[in-house]
């Protein structure tokens, strides 16, 4: 239903978000400062810098004592404390750069092109915490759910699974993982994935995917990155690569099924050329042609996953 609250801005993130990308975190990590210190620390300006320190202690994000401003207990676990309750990381930052393409909505609409940020090392890094925090009470129950009964070492084909939560819930169930993933991607997590006894292959899901035969293949939110051609391709190549009896895993929104897919839909219309979410009846379809059956769909964790058998 319509939200009364449509007006209400997400100030915390546009804050933080700022803070982040000027350096007033880093800077803050170090030790506390006051506005003048910090400004001449991050080369800004100075009554800007104490107007933005004055909201974020308003906001519980610092601590003022006499002059100087430090982090917040509360805020140094979310973003530099792995394993603390609130841990985040900078996974908002990930929101944050999306805000800078939705902005461009109303010439999206008008034109049907994507408004894109090139991805840089510093985008890519915050897209990769993004996900890792969304993977972070789902993996393990979705490892569960699709190796329950499974022997050890099933090949696992965990297809644009860089950010390694969910191949590292799979490799500690006892399964043999290979992650395909971009160049820049494998070379931020080559060495954890190494570190964890996962293959990572660097490819393109678009061009080519690692020879099998492979147990299971995982597709984990990548579908909605391409247009509908894309993905019967896709799905035709990941055929390809099983065993005969392997099985496909699908984890995606599935328009007419999530009450989020469409909304998501138009995050894809913003930063994809041909992107979307698509309808159980269009997996299907796509499944069917390329040889699978037994296409069902499961919840698990909150989270959607077609599942298929190859003939």
């Amino acid at each position: 239903m319509p939200d009364k609250n449509i007006m209400a801005v997400p100030f915390d993130l546009l804050i933080m978000g700022a803070a982040v990308e000027t350096g007033i975190i880093n800077a803050l990590e170090k030790r506390p400062m006051t506005a003048a210190e910090l400004a001449a620390e991050i080369t800004a300006d100075q009554r800007a810098v104490w107007t933005v320190l004055e909201a974020m202690a308003a906001l519980g994000y610092l601590t003022r004592q006499d002059h100087s401003y430090a982090l917040s207990g509360d805020a140094r676990n979310m973003i530099f404390t792995p394993g603390a309750p609130n841990y985040t990381g900078l996974s908002f930052m990930h929101r944050y750069e999306l805000l800078k393409s939705w902005i461009h909505l109303p010439e999206v609409i008008a034109t049907g092109k994507p408004h894109p940020r090139k991805r840089t090392p510093v985008t890519t890094a915050y897209f990769m915490a993004a996900m890792q925090e969304g993977a972070r009470r789902s993996a393990r129950p979705m490892g569960e759910f699709l190796l329950s009964g499974s022997p050890r070492n099933t090949r696992v084909l965990d297809i644009g699974g860089g950010p390694l939560f969910y191949a590292r819930a799979f490799t500690a169930l006892g399964a043999a993982v290979t992650v395909l993933d971009l160049a820049e991607v494998v070379s931020m997590m080559g060495k954890e994935a190494a570190a964890a006894g996962i293959e990572m292959i660097a490819g393109d899901f678009n061009v080519a995917l690692p020879e099998g035969p492979f147990d299971l293949a995982y597709l984990g939110n990548i579908n909605h990155m391409v247009g509908e051609e894309e993905n019967q391709e896709l799905i035709r190549k990941t055929a390809g690569v099983l065993k005969p009896g392997g099985r496909i895993a699908i984890v995606e929104f599935v328009r007419g099924a999530s009450p989020f897919a469409a909304v998501f839909g138009v995050n894809m219309l913003v930063n994809t050329g041909n992107g979307g979410t698509w309808t159980m009846e269009q997996f299907t379809g796509w499944l069917e042609n390329s040889g699978f059956g037994d296409i069902r769909l499961d919840t698990v964790a909150e989270r959607q996953v077609i599942t298929a058998t190859k003939k």
